[in-house]
């Protein structure tokens, strides 16, 4: 029986697995569940076949593990599935829909995702998490300090004049009590800075290592962050069509809502991956900030736009010309054989 499996729909979790096994012709000729230790020999047993995960936490470790043994691993959104859960949910309905939508010839893909790879996501995905607990610590600094009628001025880097009243024994407008409990938040701020800055420098070291990181680091906009979370995520260059579709991939593009012959355009659909998109906005800024008068389109852009829509107009501009040196090669201001604005 096993031999005539031709695509398998399998529904991962933390230690029960659903298999749902069909043939050439989609008729159900197995159904079990497995125990997370039984799911590599069981699929050894398999001919090599089509497999099917949703990509959610861990489907990245499993696609690599089937792929090494010798099936053809497919990653499904779990948005793509959803439509195909005939009953209610459950984990042999999830399988089920799985094995049903990867059969579908318009169905899109998750790239499977590298070590390698994971592993810069791990950084910044700690990194992300350090920033929140760094601003939160700072504005629970300032609410307290704020009910003893003491302040200071915005801006995150100015936080260190509060922290030194905090330590300041001889400022008696703290109570001894708050002095001593606000220390403790003082001391945990210094660790996460500490622990940033060691993050940054693994950034660096990613960087010093990427040929690739480096030549789109040439490009006004794109730094460390950006360059190695990039190189990390997006799929292959080659997987779109133009530097239009990976803006439009990013949720670069306004969303779009027509019918009946009439185009209706809102704000950018923020698909995609929400990091990325980030990122790339939060380096327009910073181009918006230097260059906004050495360059005279984005002077003319400034004048006619506002910030937010400016920048935004950017990030769309820089991400199509990552496409183009990712897709060609060269660098910023010296673009690869075969790269040109219509490309892009």
């Amino acid at each position: 029986m096993q031999a005539h499996v031709s695509v398998v729909g399998l529904d991962i979790a933390k230690s029960v697995f659903q298999v749902h096994a069909a043939d050439a012709t989609g008729k159900l000729v197995m159904r079990r569940k497995l125990k997370r230790a039984e799911v590599e020999t069981f699929f050894r047993t398999l001919q090599p076949c089509l497999v099917a995960l949703e990509a959610c936490p861990g489907s990245h470790f499993w696609a690599r593990l089937l792929r090494d043994i010798g099936h053809d691993v497919r990653l499904l959104p779990a948005q793509y599935v959803r439509p195909y859960v005939k009953t209610n949910k459950s984990d042999a309905a999830d399988a089920e829909a799985i094995c049903e939508a990867v059969t579908r010839p318009t169905m899109r893909f998750v790239p499977i995702k590298e070590e390698m790879q994971q592993e810069v996501i791990v950084l910044h995905r700690v990194r992300q998490m350090l920033i929140r607990q760094r601003t939160q610590l700072i504005n629970a600094i300032r609410g307290h300090l704020t009910e003893f009628g003491i302040i200071g001025p915005n801006r995150a880097h100015n936080i260190g004049l509060l922290t030194k009243l905090v330590e300041d024994e001889e400022f008696d407008e703290l109570p001894a009590v708050a002095r001593h409990a606000l220390r403790y938040l003082v001391e945990q701020l210094r660790e996460v800075k500490t622990k940033l800055f060691r993050i940054d420098r693994d950034l660096m070291v990613v960087v010093k290592r990427s040929e690739t990181c480096q030549r789109l680091m040439t490009i006004p906009g794109v730094g460390v962050v950006t360059a190695t979370a990039l190189v990390s995520s997006m799929r292959q260059p080659a997987d779109f069509k133009s530097g239009r579709h990976f803006a439009a991939w990013l949720g670069l593009v306004p969303s779009q809502h027509s019918t009946g012959g009439k185009e209706k355009l809102g704000g950018i659909s923020k698909r995609g991956d929400g990091y990325l998109r980030t990122l790339l906005i939060h380096g327009s800024r910073s181009v918006m900030r230097w260059c906004s008068r050495s360059w005279s389109w984005l002077e003319k852009l400034l004048d006619r736009r506002p910030a937010n829509v400016a920048a935004v107009a950017i990030a769309n501009k820089t991400a199509r010309v990552i496409w183009a040196l990712l897709r060609f090669g060269g660098t910023f201001g010296h673009p690869g054989e075969g790269a040109t604005m219509k490309n892009a």
